[in-house]
């Protein structure tokens, strides 16, 4: 037996999510234990992420597959990239590319009961997952699969990416009939004005309606274009605390296989950490996509304490050393705004520094101004080059450093956007070795720590 289920094209990570969603759902229908269900979604998503990374899109297509009276579920991840190169050498773990390509191969092979690889040189990568369904599972048959088919095909999509675009539709489509209703109002008054000088009144106020109408679509046309970078900014947001969390997670696995339990017991409350710290960034950043920027809340921020609770986020390479400023301002702001922007220039700083000789150093300082504060994140790594000063603020553009394929090319750019709209600014320093990025923010009712 072996039956197709449902099909997901991978263009870009809200499909690395649906694919997630699906692998837990059939996994639940089929009757796999929460960790199995756990264990292939983890899988299946390591695959679908490294097919974005690597390739840039591929497909997904989940079945039900029957190997000597054994039922399995199976995920089936191709592309028609390049191809892997050192393939069998990656799975015995007798190669590891200097990128860290394979990580994600390697670690997802041990989550499945049945993994197979075929790669060809520029003719793709075809990638088999399978998890054994167990022997108590609930009626599967040909109907019962259909009916799953049926219901992925039929399934309301409720995700805030699709609710607000829905909802956007749904303006624009009620700002269509007011312009119709506003020409059919505008014609008739045309016929009637010489009989009627009352109407004067009248066409006033349809005049103001335009440009209401008017200011509208504009704010939509800004809503419509800035939601696919929305739901990439919040994929790249995460990735830090999540990073923190795998491998935290790892590390109480090794625990537990060598029978460490106390070591694995100190290790969960700093899970429990990265989770509460990843929750509140999830909904610090839906306040921000969602209710509207002039509604954000100022509040007294202390940017020192602020500095800190972001690196406790990233992972700091062994031998580089963070130097934070003792003077740094407590000033009113959106927390948001400032935890996005640091958040973004130190994990730049971290992970494009070489590290030449095993040591390397960050520094944060400010500066006050007459009308603002002068930030500066400050490294001796490998500079960038004057012609992308400029390239690097653009979204989803990068340098050509081949060093970081993983680099998205959203943080600066959402850096300057939000640097932007406060009216203030973000360049960068950089002649040779060592970065320096600057950016401003306005004066407030700053104090001065003590």
């Amino acid at each position: 037996m072996d039956l197709p289920i449902t099909t997901i094209k991978l263009q870009n990570e809200l499909d690395v999510v649906l694919a997630y969603k699906r692998t837990m759902q059939l996994s639940e229908f089929t009757g796999l234990p929460t960790a199995a269900q756990t264990k292939f979604a983890t899988a299946v998503s390591e695959i679908c992420r490294n097919v974005l990374e690597h390739v840039g899109e591929g497909a997904i297509k989940f079945s039900m597959v029957e190997v000597r009276h054994v039922l399995l579920l199976e995920a089936y991840i191709t592309d028609r990239g390049r191809g892997i190169p050192h393939v069998q050498e990656i799975l015995d773990r007798k190669y590891i590319p200097a990128s860290g390509k394979g990580q994600g191969i390697y670690n997802s092979r041990k989550l499945v009961d049945h993994f197979q690889l075929e790669s060809d040189f520029e003719k793709g990568t075809r990638i088999r997952l399978q998890k054994r369904i167990p022997a108590n599972h609930p009626p599967i048959n040909k109907a019962i699969i259909q009916g799953w088919a049926d219901y992925f095909t039929h399934e309301s999509d409720v995700s805030p990416y699709a609710e607000i675009k829905r909802q956007n539709m749904q303006l624009i489509e009620l700002m269509e009939q007011l312009r119709v209703r506003t020409i059919e109002a505008e014609y008739q008054l045309q016929e009637i004005q010489h009989l009627n000088q009352e109407l004067q009144s009248s066409n006033q106020e349809i005049n103001a309606l335009l440009q209401e109408r008017e200011n509208h679509n504009q704010e939509l046309e800004k809503v419509n274009k800035t939601l696919d970078e929305f739901a990439q900014t919040v994929t790249h947001d995460l990735k830090a605390p999540l990073h923190n969390i795998r491998g935290l997670a790892e590390a109480v696995t090794d625990f537990l296989e060598e029978n460490s339990v106390e070591e694995a017991q100190a290790v969960m409350p700093m899970i429990q950490l990265q989770v509460k710290r990843m929750d509140h960034l999830i909904r610090d950043v839906l306040a921000y996509s969602l209710t509207g920027r002039q509604q954000i809340q100022k509040k007294m921020v202390s940017t020192s304490e602020l500095v800190y609770n972001v690196l406790t986020t990233l992972a700091i390479p062994e031998g580089l050393q963070i130097f934070v400023a003792e003077d740094l301002p407590e000033i009113e702001a959106e927390e948001i705004f400032l935890q996005q922007i640091f958040s973004n220039l130190l994990s730049n700083a971290l992970k494009y520094h070489d590290l030449p000789g095993g040591s390397g150093n960050v520094w944060i300082s400010a500066k006050r101004h007459p009308a603002c504060w002068e930030f500066v994140v400050a490294d001796d790594g490998p500079g960038i080059a004057p012609e992308d000063h400029e390239k690097v603020f653009e979204l989803f553009e990068t340098t050509s450093d081949v060093n970081h394929p993983d680099s998205t090319g959203i943080g600066l750019a959402l850096v300057r956007k939000i640097l932007q709209e406060k009216g203030e600014r973000v360049w960068i320093e950089s002649t040779g070795r060592g970065t320096a990025m600057h950016f401003t923010w306005p004066l407030s009712e700053e104090t001065f720590p003590e």
